[in-house]
């Protein structure tokens, strides 16, 4: 080899090192680190359940069937889970939690069941009840049961896990009989009492119904939820068919379809709300509200005026019928508005009922409007929703039209109608779910095997879900995606509760039958 060869390859050497040592230094150069942004979507759905309870058919030989829990998804509209229940059910609760739901069943039992999309009849339980009892309504609050019991006029208290009955407390006193128990109401998450209602010596089952303005004041008693001891009775109008509690737990709310009014319970001090003008701590003047008047018949008989009205001017105050005949009502925490459904009417109250600081009742405290719903003269609306942001309300028209009802929409601000939609059947329920994006009202016919379903950013049906017979009543496991279920107490017909059909559609009792009887039954 020569020297020119020899150095030709040295340079070639020791370019191929240098190469190599550029290659390997370039993994210490900063290098920018690319970090992707995620933008936020969409609001998450609510996570909620709507639960339906039917009815199918007897059997040919006149034997009742058992009836169905059909558990909905509201995402999805989707039927998740479908389970037979208890024997013939005629009324239906689900709890604070919105975890389980209950029957009184026409057999004179009562079935407790999981309301989830895996539960099987494995997971149901049958709950003892007095062999004597003849309960009227059930509250499910977060712990244990309630029962309002004809028999005995008393309230029946079921405890433990399952449920057992464990007591019946009495109701009313020699001076203030408490007959005729059709409820019992109270916070669903405790609270120092809870309070039962009661009719009077009412003739029947369904005078309340027919004639409730004839018919005597009623009572509510309160119960010491800690001993089970019976209050001093508190006496308000004629046929109380519904109480609600406000979310702070401070007002009770009793309609009297018979008085077309709302007596108001101060809790803490378990009396009428009444009370001698007085100053708060503010040195603003309080006044108390023990009666909210809903029919120009009431604003007569009870000589009060609503703080937004002048009878001079309007004797109508805006719009109230001659007769009310309310029947239920939901509070809305947000707005601290009463929402009362006025069966006999055909009219919606909403009502400020908002507290101050000192939990007395506002200036405002009473302020009523009035709006008519429905297409025709009588649509009954037998009840009424409040989506939870307190902008609109749904109301089940049961009696508008003769094939079918509808569903009003009411704007909780102006207190106007925006639209009334054609339902499916004759509606006796409506729930609803709600959560930033848009909120579902579900629309339960005791004369339909469909429930109708409305989505309220459009105010249109959503759909229609088939289920397995006639839709007794619905629930939702929550209202806001969040906390509990509100809606915790069943609403069986009769006692001046609505019937399963319109009075114009109701058939005459056949047979033995009583008028009672036919009210609580199943259409064919």
């Amino acid at each position: 080899m020569n020297f020119g060869q020899t150095r030709a390859r040295l340079v070639q050497a020791g370019a191929a090192l240098a190469a190599a040592a550029l290659v390997a230094g370039c993994g210490n150069n900063y290098r920018p680190v690319i970090t992707p942004i995620n933008t936020p979507g969409p609001a998450p759905e609510v996570t909620s359940l709507a639960v339906a309870v039917s009815v199918p058919p007897a059997s040919p030989t006149g034997v009742a069937s058992h009836g169905v829990a059909t558990i909905i998804d509201y995402s999805g509209d989707a039927v998740m889970n479908t389970e037979a229940i208890g024997v013939d059910p005629i009324a239906f609760s689900v709890d604070s939690y919105g975890g389980n739901g209950y029957t009184i069943n026409g057999d004179g039992t009562m079935t407790s069941f999981p309301v989830s999309t895996s539960f099987l009849i494995k997971n149901e339980n049958s709950i003892t009840v007095p062999s004597t009892a003849a309960l009227t309504g059930l509250f499910t609050p977060a712990s244990g049961m309630w029962a309002s019991d004809l028999t005995g006029n008393v309230a029946d208290i079921f405890t433990g896990s399952p449920l057992n009955y464990k007591l019946s407390v009495p109701l009313g006193t020699l001076a203030l009989p408490a007959p005729t128990a059709t409820m019992v109401i109270g916070s669903g998450n405790g609270g120092q009492r809870y309070y039962a209602l009661s009719q009077g010596s009412v003739v029947s089952g369904t005078a309340c119904n027919d004639s409730p303005s004839t018919q005597p004041d009623g009572a509510v008693t309160g119960i010491e939820v800690a001993t089970y001891t019976p209050d001093t009775p508190i006496q308000v109008g004629q046929c109380p068919v519904y109480g609600v509690m406000s979310s702070d737990g401070r007002r009770l709310f009793v309609l009297n379809r018979g008085s077309d009014t709302v007596s108001v319970i101060n809790t803490e001090n378990d009396t009428l709300d009444a009370c001698t003008p007085y100053q708060n701590l503010a040195g603003q003047m309080v006044y108390c509200h023990p009666t909210l008047p809903l029919s120009t018949a009431a604003l007569s008989a009870t000589g009060i005026t609503p703080p937004n009205c002048d009878l001079t001017a309007d004797p109508t105050c805006g719009g109230m019928t001659a007769t009310a005949g309310p029947v239920y009502a939901e509070y809305n925490a947000a707005t601290s508005q009463l929402v009362v459904a006025n069966y006999d009417g055909g009219t919606v109250s909403i009502i400020d009922v908002s507290e101050d600081e000192y939990g007395n009742d506002s200036p405002t405290f009473g302020t009523t409007y009035t709006v008519k719903v429905g297409n025709t003269s009588t649509p009954e609306p037998a009840s009424v929703t409040v989506l939870v942001d307190g902008s609109l309300a749904y109301t089940a028209n049961q009696g508008d039209g003769t094939t079918d009802g509808t569903v009003s929409i009411v704007n909780l601000s102006s207190h106007t109608l925006e639209k009334t939609l054609p339902v499916i059947g004759h509606p006796r329920t409506v729930v609803s779910t709600q959560n930033a994006t848009f909120g579902k009202v579900y629309t339960a016919s005791p004369d339909s095997t469909y429930l109708t379903i409305i989505r309220t950013d459009l105010d249109v049906v959503d759909t229609s879900v088939l289920v397995q017979g006639n839709v007794l009543d619905v629930r939702v496991t929550t209202q806001n995606g969040i906390s509990g279920n509100n809606n915790n107490v069943s609403r069986k017909p009769g006692y001046g509760q609505p019937c399963n059909l319109p009075p114009s559609l109701e058939p005459a009792p056949a047979g033995t039958q009583t008028e009672l009887q036919v009210c609580q039954q199943m259409p064919n």
